[in-house]
C-alpha cells in the first residue's frame, strides 16, 4: 500500500506479467522535478526497499523491474525546477537549494544502485529529457528511448552545469572526455546519436512494448544478468559521497550566477511554461485501464479499504465499446 498509495505527481502501477513497477511522471504544472515529485519518487523507492525487507527479500508479488516513464506527450522531463532555483538564488538561500539538490542525489543514487535490491531500473524516454530529466534517465540501469527522443544538458547556456549525477554517470558510461564534451557543449542529442555512443541501451521502435520485450528477454536469464550487474557495480561502483560533493559544488556555482545568467535561466522557465499540458491530453497508462470483470466478484474491498457492493460500469472497457456482461454472483 505504501508503494501504490495516492501520489500528487506520480502514477504508479504494477505489471504482474513482467514483475515491474512502472513509475510515471505526472506533474501538476510544468514537466520538471518539483520538490513534491522528488519526495514522492524517494518515498516510492524506500517503500519498495521496505517491501523486500518485510518479506525477507522474497515478497509474494515479485518486483524485478522499476521503470521510469512519463504521462506527458513528447516529454520525459525537463529537469530541475528552474523557477524555484531562481527564487532561491536571488534570496541566497543555500540551505534550501542544497536540500533540493540532495534529494535529487538521493533518488539518483537509489535508482543507479537498483535500491541495492535484485531490481533492474529502466528509463523509458519519449520525447525531451533535458538537464535533470536526462540525469534521471542516465541513472537507470537500462535506458530505452523512442526515435524522436531528444536528450541533453543545456545548463551551460546559463553558466551552470548538471550537478546531480551527470558527470559521474556519463564518465562511467562513456569516459571523462565524452562526459565533458556533452556537458560543456549544451548540445541536444538524438536517440540515435546516444545509442551509437553506447549511452542508450535500445531504441524503442515499438513504443512501450519495446520495454516489455526487453523485460521478457531479460527475465529468461535474470539470475545471470543480476550477477553481471553486481560485478559491474563492484567494478565501477557509484560513490554516494562523490555525488554529494559534486552537488555541493553545483550549489556554490548556482549562488554565483549573475543577473544576466538568471535572465537566461528565466527564458528556459518560459519555455517550460509553454509546454504545460491539460489533464485531458495526458497520455493514458495501463493504470487507467478498467479491471477484467471476469476475474472479479462482489462485494470486494478496493485498494483504499472501501467496500464495493456492485460493479457500476456500463461497459467492460469504454474505449473498446464492449458490452458489459454482469459478473456471476
Amino acid at each position: 500500500m505504501k508503494i501504490f498509495n495516492n501520489k500528487e505527481e506520480l502514477s504508479i502501477r504494477y505489471d504482474k506479467e513482467h514483475a515491474a513497477v512502472w513509475c510515471y511522471f505526472n506533474p501538476k504544472k510544468r514537466s520538471c522535478f518539483s520538490m513534491t515529485m522528488l519526495k514522492e519518487i524517494f518515498e516510492t523507492q524506500n517503500a519498495i526497499i521496505d517491501y523486500f525487507k518485510k518479506y525477507d527479500m522474497n515478497p509474494p508479488y515479485p518486483i524485478r523491474y522499476f521503470v521510469l516513464a512519463s504521462q506527458i506527450p513528447e516529454t520525459f522531463n525537463f529537469g530541475g525546477d528552474l523557477d524555484l532555483f531562481v527564487s532561491l538564488i536571488r534570496s541566497k538561500n543555500r540551505e534550501k537549494l542544497f536540500e533540493y539538490a540532495k534529494l535529487c542525489v538521493d533518488t539518483v543514487y537509489l535508482n543507479a544502485t537498483g535500491m541495492n535490491l535484485p531490481v533492474t531500473t529502466i528509463a523509458f524516454v519519449e520525447g525531451a529529457a533535458l538537464g535533470g530529466g536526462f540525469e534521471s534517465a542516465l541513472s537507470s540501469n537500462v535506458l530505452i528511448a523512442t526515435e524522436n527522443a531528444r536528450l541533453g544538458f543545456p545548463e551551460i547556456r546559463f553558466n551552470l552545469f548538471p550537478g546531480m549525477g551527470a558527470y559521474s554517470l556519463l564518465a562511467r558510461y562513456a569516459g571523462v572526455k565524452t562526459a565533458e564534451e556533452m556537458i560543456t557543449s549544451g548540445k541536444i542529442y538524438t536517440a540515435k546519436e546516444l545509442y551509437e555512443r553506447g549511452i542508450i541501451t535500445e531504441i524503442a521502435s515499438s513504443g512501450y512494448k519495446t520495454v516489455e520485450k526487453y523485460m521478457k528477454r531479460h527475465s529468461k536469464v535474470f539470475n545471470g544478468m543480476q550477477a553481471i550487474s553486481k560485478a559491474k557495480k563492484r567494478y565501477e561502483s557509484l560513490d554516494y559521497e562523490e555525488l554529494l560533493d559534486i552537488t555541493k559544488i553545483w550549489v556554490d556555482a548556482a549562488l554565483k550566477l549573475t543577473d544576466q545568467d538568471i535572465k537566461t535561466m528565466m527564458k528556459f522557465v518560459s519555455a517550460q511554461e509553454q509546454k504545460n499540458i491539460s489533464e485531458a491530453k495526458r497520455i493514458r497508462t495501463k493504470q487507467d485501464r478498467r479491471i477484467d470483470i471476469e476475474k472479479v466478484t462482489f462485494p470486494l474491498i478496493d485498494s483504499n479499504g472501501n467496500i464495493v457492493m456492485r460493479d457500476r460500469r456500463k461497459t467492460k472497457d469504454r474505449r473498446k465499446g464492449e458490452i458489459y456482461q454482469k459478473a456471476a454472483s
